[in-house]
């Protein structure tokens, strides 16, 4: 595991105002230096590359991207990454569902949050744009004399997000179907709109209303089916318990974090305003970027510690809570590999 830096020397006056211009690059793939991780299961390349075959064949049948998205779709490698989160996964079929959440997570966020995608994506209205398309989840019910009947939604961008919802996640039976909604199924259009709305009319968020808003627009829906892809249940009892809502929120927290400092130079050279950490602690800070971008590696690292520490003790209390928790553990493990070794993704900032 890596240990984080000493960055107290490392902090910079505010640099030049255009950073897109400016910003150089790390040679890439490679970790974030200082940041606390653990290694990853290697990825099996022929799993990686069935899943991928049955994911585009499933986003191809609902029409999910046109074709001349097809190079962006090989670019992302859904099935790597997948595999790379899930190494004690059941079957290829739990990770071809694993695979569809990950897949429609990222079709919303092309297609309805962000502008520099160029898919369509725009901050302005989009909460009533995402409600229009919940309502694929949670139909209208009223009248047709009293205007209450909404034509059916159909489309790529819909049936996206019909799949995050629980009737999108078919696959393998699960023990308990009449289960309730884990907290990380619920509709996408209140958490994803917040983020729009500050974008749209320019508010400066202060680092703890992010750090708010990100826990509620995390990776927490591919987090939630870390059992049922590993082929078991956490009953429900277990699972509302707090502390095991806190460490599955800490876990989800500490990798959302990780997808901010992988997707920085990234997001600036096309946004140079782009909503991210280092963005939000530079402008609370009044610090240059390079000072807020170490200073976001040390909130990841407190977060992620954390998350250890209080899963060991939640670990020894039974064996079905230790697997649940080295599932999370997994996924945030795979996850960080998958950042730091999409090199024709991302690149790190040269700040080191």
């Amino acid at each position: 595991m890596s240990t984080p830096p000493n960055t107290a020397a490392a902090f910079s006056l505010p640099g030049p105002p255009n950073l897109a211009r400016t910003l150089r690059t790390r040679p890439p793939g490679g970790a974030v230096p200082g940041l606390r991780y653990r290694p990853a299961a290697p990825a099996d390349p022929e799993k990686a590359e069935e899943i991928d075959r049955r994911l585009e064949a499933w986003a191809r049948q609902l029409d999910l991207f046109p074709a001349q998205w097809t190079g962006d779709f090989t670019q992302f490698q859904f099935g790597r990454a997948v595999v790379l989160q899930h190494p004690g996964a059941a079957d290829l079929e739990r990770l071809t569902v694993a695979g569809k959440l990950l897949l429609a997570e990222n079709i919303v966020d092309n297609c309805y949050c962000e502008e520099d995608e160029g898919k369509g994506g725009a901050h302005r209205g989009l909460g009533g744009r995402l409600i229009m398309a919940q309502s694929a989840l949670d139909p209208l019910h009223g009248t047709r004399a009293g205007g209450g009947v909404a034509p059916r939604c159909a489309g790529r961008r819909t049936a996206a997000l019909l799949s995050l919802g629980p009737e999108g996640l078919r696959g393998p039976r699960h023990p308990q179907p009449d289960r309730p909604v884990r907290p990380g199924h619920r509709p996408a259009a209140p958490r994803l709109s917040r983020r729009g709305r500050w974008a749209e009319t320019r508010h400066a968020p202060r680092v703890w209303e992010y750090l708010v808003m990100r826990q509620f627009n995390n990776f927490r829906p591919c987090l939630s089916i870390v059992d049922a892809v590993d082929g078991y249940e956490l009953p429900e009892a277990l699972y509302a318990r707090p502390e095991v809502q806190r460490v599955t929120a800490l876990a989800c927290n500490a990798t959302t974090i990780v997808n901010d400092l992988y997707s920085f130079t990234r997001e600036l050279a096309s946004d140079p305003d782009h909503l991210n950490l280092p963005q939000v602690v530079a402008a609370n800070d009044q610090r240059g970027l390079k000072a807020a971008y170490l200073k976001s590696v040390e909130i990841h690292n407190q977060i992620m510690e954390a998350f250890e520490t209080e899963s060991a003790p939640l670990s020894a209390l039974s064996p079905l809570l230790e697997r649940y928790v080295r599932g999370l553990a997994d996924w945030v493990s795979g996850n960080h590999e998958w950042h730091a070794t999409n090199t024709d993704r991302y690149q790190l900032p040269n700040y080191w």
